[in-house]
């Protein structure tokens, strides 16, 4: 006998329906799964029929051919066990086949029958709400993160026995709503702030700059002089998201089965920190099937790459393109994707192998030759795309004893969004949503500089060698500047903090 039932599976950031076909005839005993399946697939013919069993029903010893259509792409992952159990359950005349038409299916199976969640939901139920199913049925585990898709019905089973049940009395179960704006606002909060800084103040008015226009920055010191901290902090000063960056966030963390929290939904900015030991594919996505890399993980939020020249150089190279072009694109033979990588990128490094060259209290025990061969692991291209260049100097005693507070992230972010208004009005029009996005035209038409201004950019660029791409980056760091004072046009004043901030280029190979 045959029998189908439906599923959904991810290509890329993507879902795209799948039919379980199962026939059922005279032959050998053996169950067969075809259609490219991965070893999990392939594993969880066992899985289902013990599941089966452990439910109370009989299977007779008959040949079982499982089918995944389409057939020429390859399917991964447990998801597939829950469509594939009730096909060959409809086979062998245990349910109702004309039920099983209307709701695609999802869940991994346990060998007691339990159905246990899965990867790629939010995906699945947003591509749904044009599909012609009366809902989704998946596991009660994934069913917040489902309903974020108010448009499709969502119908969570906690076992095998559940699913039956629901399926032979469907007006036994409602449909399950979630209020999205109440978890939304439940789940954004930090339980860090910029008060617990110490210090810092140079670092915290850069941080402020590099937030109000979401340039990239790199943090240099010594060890110990709250690199880490500071960065760590950096996501609680942004703009809160929009629903619909929590959705696309949200989407990417499920897809990668990194959505470990019980409400369903990101709701703060992402916050990655990749080990320098990653792989290129681990940073920006890869892989013989691809997935998405740390450079995705981070989109909308912030990848903080700490002791940067620890990386390899394979790994910062690969930084460059997704920096310019806010997207990974992955080839592959069979497929080329697209992943969205539109990030804040921070790094942190020490000024030289041992860590305090620039440190007023301890000797620095490395030689020119060492410093330069440490500093030289990060090339000039992806310095280049770096906008702002942050010396952390080690905290005084009376800093560190200190028991006053430094200036709370919500002060700070109040800046910063009243900055990002004034950068979304400007670029009302255009795709741009802040500063560091501008393009060359754009640049030139709101970056204008004074007859001061020029002698001075002018002057920059003869003695630190500016680039035209770090001269772009000059320009829009000036332009947040001002915009941070209210201030239409870019005063010298403001190009002159802009190039401060430029002090590898200054440095970088004259150590």
């Amino acid at each position: 006998m045959l029998a189908k039932t439906y599923s959904y599976a991810i290509n890329g950031l993507d879902a795209y329906p799948i039919t379980i076909e199962v026939d059922i005839s005279n032959g050998l005993p053996m169950t067969i799964i075809v259609g490219l399946p991965d070893s999990a697939v392939k594993e969880s013919k066992e899985r289902v029929r013990a599941a089966i069993k452990n439910c109370g029903f009989k299977l007779k010893s008959h040949r079982i051919t499982v089918n995944l259509s389409p057939a020429d792409i390859k399917k991964e992952g447990p998801s597939f066990d829950l469509a594939i159990a009730m096909g060959i359950l409809a086979g062998s005349g245990h349910i109702d086949t004309r039920r099983l038409n209307d709701y695609a299916l999802l869940g991994e199976l346990s060998l007691d029958g339990d159905i246990k969640p899965v990867k790629g939901v939010l995906p699945i139920a947003l591509t749904m709400a044009k599909s012609r199913f009366k809902g989704l049925i998946l596991p009660e585990l994934n069913a917040n993160e489902a309903a974020i898709a108010h448009n499709t019905n969502i119908f969570p089973v906690k076992t095998l026995n559940d699913m039956i049940f629901f399926l032979n009395n469907p007006e036994s179960k409602q449909p399950f709503q979630t209020d999205v704006n109440n978890l939304f606002s439940a789940a954004r909060h930090y339980d860090i702030d910029f008060a617990d800084v110490k210090g810092q103040t140079f670092v915290k008015r850069g941080l402020e700059i590099a937030a109000a226009g979401n340039h990239n920055i790199i943090l240099i010191g010594p060890p110990g002089s709250g690199k880490s901290m500071l960065a760590k902090r950096i996501p609680t000063i942004l703009p809160d998201m929009t629903l619909d960056e929590s959705l696309e966030a949200t989407k990417i963390h499920s897809i990668t089965g990194m959505l470990r929290n019980t409400s369903g939904i990101v709701a703060t900015r992402p916050f990655r920190s990749p080990h320098h030991t990653a792989s290129s594919a681990a940073i920006v996505g890869g892989c013989s099937n691809p997935k998405p890399g740390e450079v995705t993980l981070s989109h909308n939020g912030v990848l903080f790459l700490d002791e940067l020249p620890e990386f390899s150089r394979d790994v910062l190279e690969s930084l460059r393109q997704p920096l310019e072009d806010h997207c990974v694109t992955v080839a592959r033979v069979n497929r080329t994707l697209c992943f969205p990588s539109r990030f804040l990128l921070v790094c942190s490094m020490n000024p030289c192998p041992c860590g305090f060259y620039t440190d007023p209290r301890r000797s620095c025990t490395c030689s020119p030759n060492q410093i330069h061969r440490y500093l030289s692991k990060i090339s000039g291209p992806l310095l280049d795309r770096i906008d702002l260049h942050l010396g952390v100097a080690a905290l005084h005693a009376n800093e560190l004893l200190s028991n006053k507070k430094g200036e709370s992230s919500q002060n700070i972010k109040e800046r910063i969004i009243k900055t990002r208004v004034i950068q979304r009005e400007r670029f009302a029009k255009t795709a741009v949503t802040s500063n560091a996005y501008m393009s060359a035209r754009q640049i030139k038409e709101y970056c204008s500089l004074t007859k001061e201004g020029r002698v001075l950019i002018e002057r920059a660029i003869e003695e630190l060698g500016l680039s035209a791409r770090a001269y772009d980056k000059v320009l829009k760091v000036a332009r947040t500047i001002a915009d941070l004072e209210g201030e239409g046009q870019i005063k010298p004043e403001h190009l002159a903090e802009a190039i401060q901030f430029r002090s590898l280029d200054r440095d970088f190979f004259a150590a």
